[in-house]
């Protein structure tokens, strides 16, 4: 049985459609008996990494992920949230990836101007891990997002949006996805896909 993660951040009916799709089966908690049972953990995300971070928070879940042993991703910002920290709102975050998480540059190294957020299609590329699987380089993904990990030790993707930053990140058996793999077509299926089949 997967786990999503429910603390009151947003695309959770996203998520619910994916694994639909997917054909699995899932439960939406924010119980830590749940968290613990279950085979894999979803912890998605969209909106404000601080006040996110708060709901994990009040609900006891800050300390409860960490200790998770199954296979558990991160998407967007509950991929941030695993991460030592984030600009946005200066927040604290769980530490489970050596990142912080910073703001998107919105000028190249060449002085052309980027928009932030970054929206819209863009590539992966140095993939690693077998979230991976079966994807070539240059893989196009969904993004919306003003906010990214750095490149770190844990990096198991990148993007370069006039700096590089980390599109994926991996460290035992905690995932994460800066990217939204269910809103990704069928790359963001796989990727899933292969979540599901660790």
């Amino acid at each position: 049985m997967i786990a999503v993660v429910d603390y009151a951040t947003g695309n959770l009916r996203s998520v619910a459609d994916a694994l639909r799709r997917a054909g699995a089966e899932f439960t939406l908690t924010a119980d830590p008996a749940v968290l613990r049972r279950a085979d894999k953990v979803i912890l998605p995300g969209v909106g404000e990494a601080s006040s996110a971070m708060s709901k994990l928070r009040e609900r006891g879940l800050d300390t409860v992920i960490p200790t998770l042993t199954q296979p558990v991703l991160g998407i967007c910002i509950g991929m941030q949230l695993m991460c030592l920290s984030s600009a946005e709102g200066d927040a604290r975050c769980m530490g489970i990836f050596p990142a912080r998480v910073l703001r998107l540059p919105s000028v190249t190294p060449d002085g052309a101007l980027l928009k932030v957020p970054h929206v819209g299609w863009d590539t992966i590329s140095d993939l690693r891990t077998p979230l991976f699987r079966g994807l070539a380089e240059e893989t196009y993904v969904y993004y919306v997002h003003s906010f990214a990990a750095e490149p770190c030790a844990a990096t198991a993707a990148t993007t370069d949006y006039g700096h590089p930053f980390s599109a994926a990140l991996a460290r035992d058996n905690f995932f994460g996805t800066q990217f939204h793999p269910e809103k990704s077509g069928a790359a963001g299926a796989q990727i899933l896909r292969n979540f599901l089949n660790l």
